[in-house]
């Protein structure tokens, strides 16, 4: 939804700043259904052993690691 959104409005405001409605929108447009899509691919790949992980899906799994229950001495060692 956010990517959505960026690309969309960003093309929007290109557009109203260099006066050259709608290309810039439309270009937005077409950018973000491409990164929206790929990112639903990326989600729909999460937690499956038989694939190796994207970008995407391995932001995720560090993310999902993370929380109440995460062992502190592990974050320190990252940020070292």
């Amino acid at each position: 939804m956010v990517t959505v959104i960026i690309f969309i409005g960003g093309g929007v405001l290109i557009d109203k700043a260099a006066d050259t409605a709608p290309v810039f929108t439309l270009v937005g447009v077409v950018l973000a259904l491409t990164l929206a899509g790929y990112q639903l691919y990326e989600l729909s790949r999460v937690g499956r052993s038989d694939v190796s992980p994207g970008p995407l899906t391995r932001q995720i799994g560090r993310v999902g690691r993370r929380g109440p229950t995460a062992d502190p001495a592990a974050d320190r060692k990252d940020e070292e």
